[in-house]
């Protein structure tokens, strides 16, 4: 399971990469591109920690509920911001708030591994 979802990290943070720079081009175009500007941003600046994550694996304990936490958080802020722009309506209410709280969460969760002993690499 932790092989598979480590393979998952990576694939998450292709495809927010991905997502990022066609939502910061599709930003550029539109009459007003805050919502896909911010999606853009957090997709953004999430595939990167989520690659490190995955270097990371073997030796971070936290790596797991990092992943998770950021995955389903971007997934869950940006997504809903793009519901808004191009359906007019969120995903479900609140889920923005709850997406940026998981994010949070899943930097905490790195945070903690600092202090949790590292496995053997």
């Amino acid at each position: 399971m932790a092989i598979m979802l480590r393979s998952i990290t990576l694939f998450a943070a292709g495809l927010f990469g991905l997502a990022g720079v066609a939502m910061a081009a599709a930003a550029s175009h539109g009459t007003d591109p805050r919502l896909l500007a911010s999606a853009s941003a957090m997709c953004l600046a999430h595939a990167p920690a989520l690659i490190a994550l995955y270097v990371a694996w073997p030796m971070l304990r936290t790596a797991t509920a990092a992943a998770v936490l950021l995955v389903m958080g971007t997934a869950m802020f940006a997504g809903d911001l793009l519901t808004r722009q191009f359906a007019g309506d969120g995903l479900f209410p609140m889920s923005a708030p709850i997406g940026g709280f998981l994010m949070m969460a899943g930097w905490f969760a790195i945070a903690l591994g600092a202090f949790i002993k590292h496995r053997e690499a």
